[in-house]
């Protein structure tokens, strides 16, 4: 008790002050589609070098959990998400968008990304040791099945498309196959081009996909006006208006999804995009109306929501217990822990216990005043509905060619990020799902170098795979899921084949 008290010491005006700062900051680069919150944090790290290492790390806390959640606007209103962990359930807030709720779904969105990020700051308190130490005995192995069973996800949230979901999904592992070779560092798929060594650029590509190609959709006058559809009538501060009932349904989904979230947060390479992905899935499997997802369940955004937040909390526990990130923008805070005099390790928990709890008590104070500003800001970007479209795609257009071309400073990001977008146009075009693109281009590099390792340790015997405890469990959960999508293939056969037939 003594050291929580004097945890509290270390929480001052100027803290606070860079919470705020640092959240409107991270709400404003979290609604542009492309600057993500990696690249949110990256940008903030020139400022901790002149502050005090409690404020400066409440900077890095604030701008993590205020641009997920903004990554939800632009997807709401324009079906681009801004940020990769909002791609899974953009397809579901869009469409309740264009129903009329675009308040509902935007304070579901808060709501719920608030209380996940609670929920995960209270687990990264009481259990950071015992989680980080779980996630560490975590070998190639395990990273394998736990590829395996994420990529399963692609097919799970297309609904009624499961092959066409599989088509989609193989081509993003096709995309992550381009440049060195992990293991052997031999380029593939480059065609001579030294610009492709490092490979195809996530960001550029996700953008493209989204938001290029609603642009050539537009253009290609194949859309509606989403003006038509959008409530015009709505209050500018009435985002929390009937949404108490529906959290309260959800009271036992969303600590699920929370928990989950974290649990991945926890484990290094993981993130908030594979726990959106994740928690969609299983939100979906757990559903009693599984058929709406994609067309609009507030499940999907309430479960994913407080998912992608908490795994925020969750990314900590490896980074302050082993130095060892949990995601890219944990790496980055690792560094500013490094700087502040604060060594990553089992000796914070004993010298500096009381920075330590400081922290954990920041995480509480950022997810808190996450409310009122994004009630501010929210209600600021969300007029972005009623702007004529002539106006608005130039403007995304614009913001996404400085999105992608800041990712590398490199003019090639800009021409990956235009050929994706003809490349999503004309799958959209013929009904082919594109979010399993994103999955297979996240997780085939992790798949691909914990198999190989694997399998240079095991000697190529297969049997190595399933003999550890933890192995043999993601083993058994992913034949699972993949029995369960081979039964729904042949389903989704059948009534296409009864579908033909004359009544």
């Amino acid at each position: 008790m003594s050291v929580l008290l004097s945890a509290f010491h270390y929480i001052d005006l100027s803290a606070i002050l860079a919470i705020i700062a640092a959240g409107l900051f991270g709400l404003f680069v979290g609604s542009i589609p492309g600057l993500t919150a990696t690249m949110a944090v990256a940008l903030m790290v020139p400022f901790t070098f002149f502050m005090d290492p409690i404020p400066a790390l409440a900077l890095m806390i604030s701008i993590g959990a205020s641009s997920i959640y903004a990554g939800d606007i632009p997807g709401a209103l324009l079906r681009i998400p801004g940020t990769p962990a909002s791609a899974a359930y953009v397809a579901d807030s869009n469409e309740l968008v264009k129903q009329g709720k675009l308040n509902r779904v935007l304070g579901l969105g808060l709501a719920s990304s608030v209380i996940g990020g609670l929920i995960g700051a209270v687990i990264l308190m009481l259990a950071a040791p015992l989680l980080a130490k779980f996630a560490l005995k975590f070998s190639s192995y395990e990273y394998t099945w736990l590829s395996l069973l994420g990529l399963t996800c692609a097919t799970l949230v297309v609904g009624n498309q499961p092959l066409k979901g599989l088509v989609t999904l193989c081509l993003g592992l096709l995309l992550a196959c381009v440049g060195y070779d992990q293991i052997t560092g031999v380029p593939r798929f480059t065609f001579g081009q030294v610009s492709m060594l490092q490979g195809i650029s996530f960001i550029p590509a996700m953008i493209g996909l989204f938001a290029i190609s609603g642009a050539i959709e537009y253009y290609a006058d194949k859309i509606k006006d989403i003006r038509e559809s959008a409530p015009k009538t709505e209050s500018n501060f009435n985002l929390f208006k009937g949404i108490s009932g529906r959290l309260w349904k959800s009271k036992l989904s969303i600590l699920r999804s929370s928990v989950l979230g974290t649990l991945i947060g926890a484990l290094p390479g993981a993130g908030a995009d594979i726990a959106a992905w994740i928690s969609y899935a299983l939100s979906q499997k757990f559903s009693k109306t599984p058929e709406q997802y994609g067309k609009g369940s507030e499940e999907a955004i309430v479960d994913s929501s407080s998912s992608n937040n908490a795994s925020l909390a969750g990314s900590w526990i490896p980074s302050l217990v082993f130095g060892i990130p949990g995601d890219s923008a944990a790496a980055i805070i690792i560094g500013v822990l490094y700087m502040k005099d604060m060594n990553p390790g089992p000796t914070l928990f004993l010298f500096q216990p009381d920075k330590l709890y400081a922290v954990f008590i920041l995480f509480f104070i950022a997810n808190l005043m996450l409310l009122p500003m994004a009630l501010l800001v929210v209600n600021f970007i969300k007029r972005i509905i009623y702007v004529d479209k002539a106006v608005l795609y130039p403007v995304i257009i614009l913001f996404s060619m400085v999105g992608s071309f800041a990712i590398n400073n490199s003019v090639s990001s800009i021409f990956v990020m235009l050929g994706m977008g003809v490349l999503g146009y004309l799958l959209q075009r013929n009904h082919y799902p594109i979010s399993p693109i994103i999955l297979g281009m996240i997780l085939g590099p992790m798949l691909e170098k914990n198999l190989l390792s694997s399998l240079i340790k095991s000697g190529g015997n297969v049997i190595e795979f399933v003999e550890r405890p933890v192995s043999m469990v993601l083993a058994g959960l992913f034949f699972v899921v993949v029995v369960m999508q081979i039964r729904n293939i042949i389903k989704a056969a059948r009534n296409g084949r009864s579908g033909a037939m004359p009544s």
